[in-house]
């Protein structure tokens, strides 16, 4: 009898054990937060384990739904402010199927999509839920007819020579690590932010910054940002990283050949790409040979602006500190891609050198790599300055004050001959 009523007694408490809640959780919500760029907002979930979830939205009012299965909360819900341009609540419930609802509140219509990140050396298991403005075609059409209202009363005879600054990296994406835990994010946006006020502080020169602060932006939209503001030409910072400490020195980059071929084909293919302007040209009214042949012209000389440029950029930066390698590399990288404008990367030391990291957290070093970079872009657009600025027009007044002196010359010359 007592191991009948014993073996009764552990059949209840396993199936006490299979039927409790508690038993089938198998992930923890650590923590909510979120990153906000000028369009996007980003929310953030830390958890425990790899999710397994569900999303869906929901109108009247608007929100969006994430079912995490087996999921308890540990976490804490993040502070939104009344101002916040998408998200008005962000709230959490336990659900009878052993889930954990989380419900984000937004102030209208809104398009989002939801991606897994796996762990890196800051952060664990993540579910991001990227929101941006749901358009409509009165948004677009208002959109459309503010971009081509708001250069008309800029347009000037002669105007500034402008310089994209992309600081690599940023938000959930901190980039390589220091032995000293600097990240490469930081570093590449206080190294762009004194580039822009050294460019700015060069008559007829300006410079955009294309991230501002400490946020995401795809590589793509990079571009894009850069293209926007009708860049003439396009700098992306960075800090490199390697598994052996001891290398260091910096590296200049342009896009490969290679790199090339392969964004001629995905402009081709894109037709959200073929009203725009591509040195100059609109390709929408082109047959597909012809707009290949334009295409692969405009890299062509792209590349070859891009490689004279970073040329003169790497020549000063080796007056500042080590550099890597003594020649213009090339590679495939995404943000080089822009097939009219021309872009340079910087690889401005190893952050994994421990010497490197000291000095990119210094100041005074960034302040020496910026006016470096800016002599190096300075004197590459003195040499070629694009049509209708002023460092064209002091080229032309130069060229033609050089011309009249050797007219002179040659004017003494034969009158002393006779």
């Amino acid at each position: 009898m007592k191991i009948k009523a014993l073996t009764y007694k552990l059949f209840l408490l396993l199936l006490f054990f299979i039927s409790n809640p508690v038993w089938a959780v198998s992930n923890e919500i650590n923590n909510i937060r979120f990153w906000d760029s000028p369009d996007t907002t980003r929310i953030i979930i830390d958890l425990k384990n790899k999710p397994k979830y569900d999303s869906f939205l929901l109108e009247n009012p608007n929100r969006i739904i994430l079912d995490l299965n087996q999921t308890k909360f540990n976490g804490k819900i993040p502070y939104i402010k009344r101002s916040h341009t998408f998200i008005k609540n962000v709230r959490h419930a336990r659900r009878d199927n052993k889930a954990r609802r989380v419900v984000i509140d937004t102030k209208g219509a809104v398009k989002y999509r939801t991606y897994a990140l796996l762990p890196n050396k800051s952060y664990g298991h993540r579910l991001v839920i990227e929101l941006t403005e749901k358009k409509t075609k009165k948004s677009v059409a208002k959109k459309k007819t503010q971009s081509v209202e708001k250069p008309a009363p800029t347009r000037v005879k002669l105007r500034d020579i402008i310089v994209a600054i992309d600081a690599g990296h940023g938000g959930e994406d901190p980039g390589a690590i220091g032995k000293y835990k600097t990240q490469e994010k930081h570093v590449a946006l206080s190294i762009a932010k004194k580039l822009k006020r050294q460019i700015n502080k060069q008559k007829g020169m300006r410079a955009i910054l294309v991230r501002t602060g400490d946020y995401y932006i795809s590589l793509r939209k990079r571009m894009q940002i850069a293209r926007e503001a009708r860049a003439d030409m396009f700098v992306s910072i960075h800090a490199d990283a390697f598994k052996n400490s001891n290398v260091k020195g910096a590296s200049v980059f342009v896009l490969s050949e290679k790199g090339a071929s392969d964004e001629s084909a995905k402009w081709l293919a894109n037709r959200e790409n073929a009203s725009d302007l591509v040195g100059g040209v609109s390709l929408d009214d082109k047959e597909a040979v012809l707009a290949k042949v334009l295409l692969d012209l405009s890299q062509t000389a792209t590349i070859d602006a891009s490689t004279r440029a970073a040329s003169r950029i790497l020549s000063e930066i080796s007056n500042v500190g080590p550099v890597h390698r003594n020649s213009v590399q090339s590679a495939k990288f995404v943000v080089l891609k822009s097939p009219d404008i021309p872009s340079i990367l910087v690889e401005t030391a190893f952050i994994s050198n421990p010497q490197e990291e000291r000095r990119l957290n210094n100041n005074r070093y960034q302040a020496k790599l910026a006016k470096a970079i800016t002599r190096g872009i300075t004197n590459y657009f003195k040499k070629s300055p694009p049509p209708n600025t002023y460092l064209a027009r002091i080229s032309r007044l130069s060229f033609d004050s050089a011309v009249v002196t050797v007219k002179e010359k040659l004017q003494i010359s034969s009158n002393g001959d006779t």
